[in-house]
């Protein structure tokens, strides 16, 4: 029998964006950027979100969004992108804020920024991948911290290693929601879409 198309085990896996399977090196620190529609997307959806944090702001795409509405407080980020206050690392912020925290965490550390949030705050919104909903530990998180809304985008929303939209976004297999918690939620999430 001959294939009409040859391709390997890391194909399917690559177009999906798996970390191990990528045709490119992942960015070491796990920058990447939000397309500033999805702030857009936010505040037309959820426009009582206010006095926002945005505590991973790298080159600033979602906070200069939330500013723009008057929305901003404050923005931080661990690195020294051109954006927002460099070198604070939210992960060790001690004490409480009195308004929301948004962003599109790094990936590989999205639980960790989910749970400081909330503790933080208990207002959240995170910009996440539909797959942060599964594994035994995310379980765990989600019976402790259940969201009360997750919008899901019915298109694919774009994301890009370093903030270069125009050599890395151009397309996208990955799903995107944004994922709300709010203080003192104990009900189940309800699912909307963008």
């Amino acid at each position: 029998m001959n294939k009409d198309w040859t391709g390997n085990s890391r194909s399917a896996h690559a177009t999906l964006g798996a970390r191990n399977y990528a045709l490119e090196e992942r960015e070491t620190n796990d920058y990447y950027a939000t397309h500033p529609s999805a702030a857009q997307d936010l505040m037309r959806i959820r426009p009582d979100i206010n006095n926002i944090w945005e505590c991973a702001c790298g080159e600033g795409h979602l906070a200069k969004e939330f500013d723009k509405q008057g929305k901003l407080h404050r923005a931080t980020d661990l690195f020294d992108r051109g954006y927002g206050v460099p070198n604070f690392d939210f992960l060790t912020q001690v004490g409480v804020y009195d308004g929301w925290i948004v962003t599109n965490p790094p990936y590989k550390y999205a639980q960790e920024f989910c749970e400081k949030a909330i503790e933080t705050s208990g207002n959240v919104a995170m910009f996440l991948k539909i797959q942060f909903l599964e594994g035994k530990r995310r379980k765990k998180f989600f019976e402790k911290y259940p969201p009360g809304d997750i919008y899901v985008y019915s298109f694919r929303q774009r994301c890009a290693m370093n903030g270069d939209f125009e050599k890395y976004a151009k397309s996208n297999a990955v799903s995107y929601a944004w994922y709300i918690w709010e203080k003192d939620n104990k009900d189940l999430p309800t699912i909307h879409w963008i």
